[in-house]
């Protein structure tokens, strides 16, 4: 991809979850490189931050915020048209947003784990399947599955979230498989602790110290590394991130 294209040519990339933490961390790097951006979440105000934080200003050639419910196949269908309509194009794929409450077996209702499965698996197929047509067309095109070491070692309360992300593994595997013959490539990047809003959510600092936790920008590096193509030897692969402690 041509890091110094003019703002017609330059490079198009779709962020779920964009508002904050990783997406957001993601979405200013990618600024930073040229890239115009679609950037979905559920909170607009957030998603216009991003922007303001990516961009300086929210020009609509620059960038674009789409709230999108992810759970929804038909809000994914408008956030894959509305990036066509709006840039023409679509380059690279990062299926970012989450959702992970902590229950037990017994306290999970189906609803809940039907969203978890929903937001962190299937939410990656659809928009998938929403900008094949145009990778094949375009014969390249890139996607970032970001995952979790909860698909290999949750933590207590976290059966549904580690299922959907070891599910969301595999599904990049098979992906990446697939798009091949179209010149895609299909990273799953599957950082630890992240301080996020999520894990704070979750876990007190006294429960899992920051010192212990990586940075958003941190995990936006090796996903936009995956973007540039400077990890393409990981196509298919899980790409585990842990912040080293000393």
């Amino acid at each position: 991809m041509n890091d110094t294209a003019n703002s017609h040519t330059a490079p198009v990339a779709i962020i779920t979850g964009a508002g904050r933490g990783i997406g957001r961390a993601t979405a200013v790097g990618l600024a930073g490189l040229g890239y115009r951006l679609a950037l979905a979440s559920r909170n607009l105000d957030e998603l216009n931050e991003t922007i303001s934080l990516a961009c300086g200003v929210a020009p609509s050639e620059t960038a674009i915020a789409l709230p999108t419910d992810v759970t929804r196949p038909g809000d994914i269908d408008r956030l894959a048209r509305a990036t066509l309509d709006q840039f023409g194009r679509i380059d690279a794929v990062v299926n970012n947003a989450g959702f992970a409450p902590a229950r037990s077996i017994v306290e999970m209702t189906v609803a809940e784990w039907q969203e978890v499965l929903a937001t962190n698996l299937s939410a990656a197929f659809y928009l998938c399947k929403a900008a094949w047509p145009t990778f094949e067309r375009q014969q390249s095109g890139v996607v970032i599955n970001v995952s979790s070491e909860a698909a290999r070692d949750p933590f207590p309360g976290f059966a549904a979230y580690g299922a959907a992300k070891a599910g969301l593994n595999l599904f990049g595997l098979a992906a990446a498989r697939e798009a091949q013959r179209i010149g895609v490539r299909v990273h799953t990047v599957a950082p630890g602790a992240v301080e996020t809003g999520m894990l704070r959510r979750l876990f007190s600092p006294e429960q899992y110290p920051a010192e212990n936790t990586l940075g958003p920008s941190e995990v936006a590096a090796v996903i936009i590394a995956c973007i540039r193509g400077e990890l393409a030897h990981a196509n298919g692969e899980v790409i585990y991130l842990h912040k080293k402690v000393n």
